[in-house]
């Protein structure tokens, strides 16, 4: 079987809305029936906009799982069929409803940034359809509070937005910084990832010099530049895409300036080095992403890390297992599987109490789909332990990873990750973290935040 076969289809359309519906399978949203035939997957994706630049990347995250593992042999015998709704042009509202009401997607992939725009009509969906499953990838932004329950099945695969800005300063803290700058682009995530920023600085006793907002894919940061040069902080926390982030320190290297430059999850996308090339890692006192870890003595690693690199079209078109929406995405998208066999169908109010089920305590431990889909199929309960953590996820949906600091090298490849310590990070994000506020308390509700 030519293996990248499923790469190269899925990634053919990319700059182009999918149009066809998938005709093999009958919805249960529509005729509240159990579905047959394929198992319609949808992803919510980033082929134009401010991530517009690793979109296609982030597609072969969802297809490596889906066609090279998961449809091997495909939970409850239903192969899951893939298509890909660009958001940057739409938005994510419009996404979400053509993947829902043009594909009939009974797993919408990476609900977002833009969720506050359109959760009144998932709500709807959830409570009358008990449809589609939420697995999401870019769900930071979305507050901890929301999700994790069958009312809304939203479970995030990297923790929230909120906590990787909280791990920058905590970084920060630990190297010794007096002084920040904090950096941010206009983008829903980034800004709320900086607020957490600026709040863990606060707690920590670490002054900020100074918040710098920016607006996103810009040509040139040479003003912000020169502003955090003259500030002379310790560190620059950034918050910002890899173009963007690649630019600002390109352009702060041409103005003479050494520092340690925090950024964010993004940062491993190939797009980063490309753009800022690696002279400035040079004459930078330090360039890595605060963020989290993967786990390298677990089996799962073995067998994701061995199969990513063996499979064309992976790692020699997107870069080394390494690459935290590689591995996120595939831990992701394999306890999704897990769950609905275990859960016995589709529907958000079995999936939802077995996305918890799947990963926790008491079961036995398993770290492969098959491993584990076997124990399922036997009447076994299990304890799928994964790539980026335990396998666990909070009340609300939030994966829990492990915060962790990842350095560059002088040649661009990334540096071994740097743990932070695990009782300081939870003592700081209890202390900072901030809610939606909801009426009624449990969903479906209304929220603002």
């Amino acid at each position: 079987m030519n293996r990248s076969a499923p790469v190269r289809r899925a990634l053919a359309a990319l700059f182009a809305t999918t149009l066809l519906a998938s005709g093999c399978t009958t919805s249960a949203n529509q005729s509240g029936e159990e579905a047959t035939g394929d198992v319609a997957v949808c992803e919510l994706a980033y082929y134009t906009g401010e991530f517009g630049a690793y979109g296609e990347s982030l597609t072969a995250d969802v297809v490596f799982p889906v066609e090279e593992v998961i449809n091997e042999d495909p939970p409850l015998g239903r192969s899951w069929k893939l298509f890909h709704e660009d958001l940057g042009t739409v938005g994510e509202a419009q996404a979400a409803r053509t993947c829902m009401d043009r594909h009939n997607a009974e797993i919408l992939v990476s609900i977002a940034h833009g969720y506050r725009t359109y959760r009144d009509l998932m709500m709807q969906r959830w409570e009358e359809q008990d449809s589609p499953l939420g697995p999401t990838v870019h769900g930071g932004a979305i507050p901890g509070n929301l999700g994790g329950k069958a009312a809304e099945p939203i479970f995030r695969a990297q923790g929230l937005d909120e906590t990787l800005g909280m791990t920058g300063a905590l970084y920060a803290e630990q190297i010794g910084a007096e002084s920040v700058v904090i950096f941010a682009t206009n983008v829903e995530g980034f800004q709320l990832a900086a607020d957490a920023a600026e709040r863990t600085a606060d707690y920590l006793g670490l002054e900020v010099l100074e918040r710098i907002d920016a607006g996103a894919e810009q040509p040139s940061y040479v003003a912000e530049a020169q502003r955090i040069a003259d500030l002379k902080p310790d560190a620059v926390i950034v918050q910002a895409g890899s173009v963007e982030s690649a630019t600002l320190i390109k352009q702060a290297t041409e103005a003479g300036i050494s520092l340690e430059w925090i950024g964010e999850t993004g940062w491993v996308q190939p797009e980063f080095i490309k753009t800022l090339g690696t002279e400035p890692l040079r004459a930078q006192k330090g360039v890595g992403f605060a963020a989290f870890s993967y786990n390298d003595d677990s089996p799962a690693w073995d067998f994701f890390s061995e199969l990513w690199k063996s499979t064309p079209g992976y790692a020699d078109k997107f870069g080394p297992p390494t690459d935290a929406y590689h591995y996120s995405t595939y831990d992701l998208m394999v306890q999704t599987a897990l769950a609905v066999e275990a859960g016995g169908s589709y529907k958000a109010s079995d999936w939802a109490p077995a996305m918890h089920e799947v990963g926790e305590a008491p079961g036995e431990v398993c770290y492969t789909y098959a491993d584990c889909l076997k124990l399922i199929r036997a009447g076994e309960e299990i304890d799928y332990d994964g790539i980026t953590g335990s396998g666990e996820y909070t009340e609300g949906g939030v994966n829990q990873i492990v915060q962790a600091y990842t350095p560059f090298n002088d040649d661009g490849s990334p540096g071994d990750p740097v743990e932070l310590d695990a009782d300081r990070a939870l003592e700081v994000v209890d202390a900072i973290a901030t809610e939606a506020e909801c009426d009624p308390e449990d969903p479906p509700n209304t929220c603002e935040w």
